[in-house]
């Protein structure tokens, strides 16, 4: 069996139950790919929490607002304080207001989003289980992308649990990863953090039940990817480059 036909099953135990399990495609990296321009966000947030197998189903749409039809549970208004006349990733993402390690406040799509390509992993710094490992990896592809970070890439890691991670905390956590400017660590206040979570298909109710998922887009062209956040760095690289390297449509 090829490389591109095999799969690896990830599974994972709670409470005695198996409650998700994510087939790994693709060089045994890429869970999933969509490229229809901004009106896949919409497959991003319908993502769910706890997956027997990912998948984004999303298919090109006139009206801006069937990409953000997902019922966040949070008034956008009240949020993000968004208007017609802005774009469709705009409405979608918004510009929901976060924290990051150095205490500054960051909107969510105006400036840690548009016109860059992005890393996202949701995370806790108190967490013992993955989320170092995990981490670890992201470390590699810092450096691997060396001053590419920062400059064409955001790498973005938002925690599950705000209330315990504050802006100290999570500077601490980034100086064990050695992060450098392009890396965020991201907390705020809890209805925003997960109203962000939420739109990007990264919201659970129970911190330890975090996905171990990477998202991966280019905002410019609209390309999106998953990859499985344990997978070995090097594949992981190839996977953000493959990202990178997107084209417009109109370029290609």
């Amino acid at each position: 069996m090829s490389n591109s036909e095999s799969s690896i099953m990830i599974q994972a135990m709670r409470k005695g139950f198996l409650v998700a399990s994510i087939v790994v495609l693709a060089l045994s990296v890429v869970v999933s790919e969509a490229q229809t321009k901004h009106s896949l966000h919409r497959g991003i947030a319908e993502m769910p929490g706890e997956i027997s197998e990912v998948s984004i189903e999303v298919g090109p749409t006139t009206n801006a607002e069937a990409s953000i039809s997902h019922n966040s549970g949070v008034q956008r208004g009240a949020v993000d304080g968004t208007t017609s006349d802005e774009s469709p990733a705009l409405k979608y993402f918004t510009d929901v207001v976060l924290v990051n390690q150095n205490g500054e406040k960051m909107r969510l799509y105006t400036d840690l989003l548009r016109g860059k390509v992005v890393i996202i992993n949701a995370f806790f710094a108190t967490c013992q289980g993955v989320c170092l490992p995990l981490t670890r990896n992201l470390e590699k592809v810092q450096d691997a992308l060396g001053d590419r970070v920062g400059r064409d890439v955001n790498i973005i890691s938002i925690t599950v649990d705000p209330a315990m991670d504050d802006p100290a905390s999570l500077k601490e956590y980034a100086k064990k990863l050695h992060a450098r400017p392009g890396w965020y660590f991201m907390t705020g206040e809890k209805e925003n953090v997960e109203f962000a979570l939420k739109k990007l298909g990264q919201f659970v109710s129970d911190k330890q039940d975090h996905l171990n998922i990477l998202i991966i887009g280019n905002e410019r062209t609209g390309l999106w990817k998953k990859a499985f956040g344990l997978a070995r760095d090097e594949e992981l690289v190839k996977v953000v480059n493959s990202v990178l390297n997107d084209q417009p449509e109109n370029q290609k």
